[in-house]
């Protein structure tokens, strides 16, 4: 069970705004690159709060594969441990998949790290020509 808020934390207060079409469609959009609901988005853009960075396609894949990467080692780590305990030959070298372990963190910690601007050029499909912008 969720503990009780305050009273004063309890959001029990709205506020209106009137937009039209378009700017309701770009909060949207903004809101879902950020993770974030309307009303989160709203309160943190109002507030001056923080709002948190949005990581480029090509960065979230990479995430994503280091985090599947991991668990293959973590499942290497832990059969390896259990084959030292049991007096087998382990499938790994624990020290080197200590390593490994490390460097993944330290990858995934840098791009966490990285500051991208929402430029959506992961999108951008080329067609080999050079295009001229005069």
């Amino acid at each position: 069970m969720r503990p009780k808020l305050s009273k004063n934390l309890l959001r029990t207060k709205t506020l209106e705004a009137r937009v039209n079409v378009i700017e309701h469609e770009m909060i949207k959009l903004k809101a879902q690159d950020a993770g974030l609901s309307i009303a989160e988005l709203t309160r943190r853009s109002v507030l001056l709060k923080p709002l948190p960075k949005r990581l480029s396609k090509i960065t979230l894949a990479t995430y994503r594969e280091l985090v599947r990467i991991g668990n293959n080692i973590n499942q290497l780590t832990r059969a390896t441990n259990t084959a030292i305990k049991m007096g087998l030959r382990p499938p790994a070298d624990s020290e080197q998949l200590k390593q490994l372990q490390k460097l993944l963190q330290q990858i995934g910690r840098e791009l966490s790290q990285i500051e991208t601007e929402i430029t959506d050029e992961d999108d951008i499909e080329s067609d080999g020509e050079d295009e001229d912008w005069e």
